[in-house]
């Protein structure tokens, strides 16, 4: 049986029409490449909690649940799991972005998204970010 991974992702949105992307570190599965921040959906916990969690603990932000907006999700089996993550997006939060687990960020246009190399699961999202933004 196929183990299912739940990870919530969200696309922040500045005020240019910008959409963050984190680097995943050295040391972590898929390092170099470029994601949407968020992380996995512990036991119990609903993905909206997961990202005010997630985006507190990775990029020092604070973001209201009001403030995520449902936009698509990804499904992609990868070799030892499948990924279930729920995309959401946000443009508004309380303080300013930064890479607290010495991750690289870069805010980047929709139409340049496909110039950094991302997860398997990740890139089917770029459609639904172009019309989005």
């Amino acid at each position: 049986m196929t183990k299912i991974v739940v990870v919530a992702a969200c696309a922040l949105v500045d005020v240019d029409g910008r959409i963050l992307l984190a680097q995943r570190p050295e040391g972590k599965s898929m390092a170099g490449l470029w994601e949407f921040p968020g992380g996995k959906v512990e036991q119990g916990e609903r993905p909206e909690e997961t990202l005010i969690r997630e985006l507190a603990e990775e990029l020092g932000i604070t973001v209201n649940e009001a403030c995520l907006a449902p936009l698509t999700f990804a499904s992609h089996a990868y070799e030892d799991f499948h990924l279930l993550m729920p995309l959401f997006i946000c443009r508004r939060w309380d303080g300013v972005p930064r890479g607290l687990e010495n991750q690289a960020l870069k805010w980047v246009r929709a139409a340049r998204l496909r110039d950094y190399p991302m997860p398997a699961a990740d890139e089917p999202l770029i459609p639904h970010l172009l019309e989005a933004v």
